[in-house]
């Protein structure tokens, strides 16, 4: 695994200079699929030590051909919209932006201003009251489905939706709206395309797969489907990573969305910031990890380290898998053909004795893994 490259290009794979055992993600590997505040989170993690796997699902592109916004953004100063529907920060300042080089922000403004203002979350309504503009109302949750039903309970036949696009079209939500009688408006200010390199994500696809990374962020829905479709026509080997020990740790519940229809068990922040899905890891990994006492040691076992008498100790795939295996039998003995199970296929006996060899050195204390002789390993009690 790599380390920075320097300031303008990111490895895959980074890690904070020698975190303490103290640092709260020490040991854990975390997987940011993020694109345009991919930085800022990673920094975010491993500030409290975590080892991050940069692998961006997509990016976002402005629309080259703005054809389709001015178009929509003339029909609303045409025929201005009861209701604006902002669903992102970044959508409605490009929006601003855009009308300010057509010479129409003002007049787009005095539409907005007479609007019912709709903000899907907090990032949509700073940027809608950063633009002098008052929003009347946001869903608690964040979520489509609150925004349509509270619309559709206020009554919206006869009147105007304009609904600023979340990257792409939403057509189960356009549509319900719609069917109650509404015209809607769609404003096209930007949308999702696939990573300019492909291989970072399709390597953190392997590592979900293998169980390598202890948990994965999301920022946005589009970025779930994304990681899904590298998966190829396959997925059960990554869901079913997900549903086991690889934690899935989404910045709110429209991006939750996708993986709960999965059955993913998943966390979310109570507000949608990175700082606080930060802080949600902080407070999950944590009580995953096994503790144990083994021959008078204590032994915390995080993702890739394990914590020795108050020392983090990081080791290898290979004897941190024997290390797990060894911890789940609970002080049986574990054969070499049992520990075999636990190495990558393709590996032979002898590759048990060498990862064990490897663990004890990296456990830089004696008497953890104890040979039965004839029958394979154990850890004492």
């Amino acid at each position: 695994m790599t380390g920075r490259t320097g300031s303008t290009r990111r490895s895959v794979i980074t890690a904070s200079a020698l975190a303490q055992p103290t640092a709260s993600l020490s040991g854990y590997t975390i997987g940011v699929t993020a694109d345009r505040r991919r930085d800022e989170l990673a920094g975010l993690l491993e500030h409290r030590g975590a080892r991050v796997v940069l692998a961006p699902a997509l990016r976002i592109v402005p629309i080259a051909d703005d054809a389709d916004l001015r178009n929509a953004t003339r029909a609303c100063l045409e025929t201005p919209p009861d209701i604006v529907l902002v669903n992102t920060g970044i959508g409605m300042r490009g929006w601003l932006e855009a009308a300010e080089g057509w010479g129409l922000a003002d007049p787009l403004r005095g539409v907005l201003s007479r609007a019912y203002l709709v903000a899907r979350g907090p990032k949509a309504r700073a940027a809608v009251r950063s633009a002098g503009l008052q929003d009347q109302w946001s869903p608690e949750g964040e979520s489509f489905e609150e925004v349509v039903d509270h619309l559709t309970g206020r009554g919206i036949a006869g009147l105007t939706v304009a609904i600023q696009l979340h990257g792409e079209s939403q057509p189960e939500y356009t549509e319900a709206l719609r069917s109650a009688g509404a015209r809607v408006v769609e404003l096209p200010v930007y949308r999702w395309a696939p990573p300019t390199d492909p291989a970072p994500l399709h390597r953190l696809v392997d590592l979900i797969a293998g169980h390598l990374v202890d948990a994965v962020t999301f920022t946005s829905a589009a970025a779930v489907s994304a990681l899904l479709r590298a998966a190829g026509p396959d997925t059960a080997p990554l869901v079913d990573a997900f549903r086991a020990d690889v934690l899935a740790a989404c910045i709110g519940p429209v991006t939750a969305a996708p993986l709960r229809r999965l059955d993913v068990p998943l966390v979310t922040p109570a507000r949608a910031r990175l700082s606080t899905l930060v802080r949600t890891l902080v407070d999950e990994l944590p009580k995953r990890a096994v503790t144990l006492v083994v021959a008078g040691h204590s032994l915390t076992l995080r993702g890739h380290a394990t914590i020795v008498d108050g020392e983090l100790r990081p080791l290898a795939p290979a004897p941190m898998a024997v290390l797990r295996a060894l911890a789940s039998a609970r002080g049986r003995v574990l054969s070499r053909a049992a520990l075999l199970q636990a190495l990558p296929r393709g590996a032979d006996e002898h590759a048990v004795e060498m990862a064990v060899a490897r663990l004890r050195a990296g456990l830089g204390a004696t008497g953890i893994v104890q040979t039965v002789v004839k029958r394979g390993y154990r850890l004492p009690t």
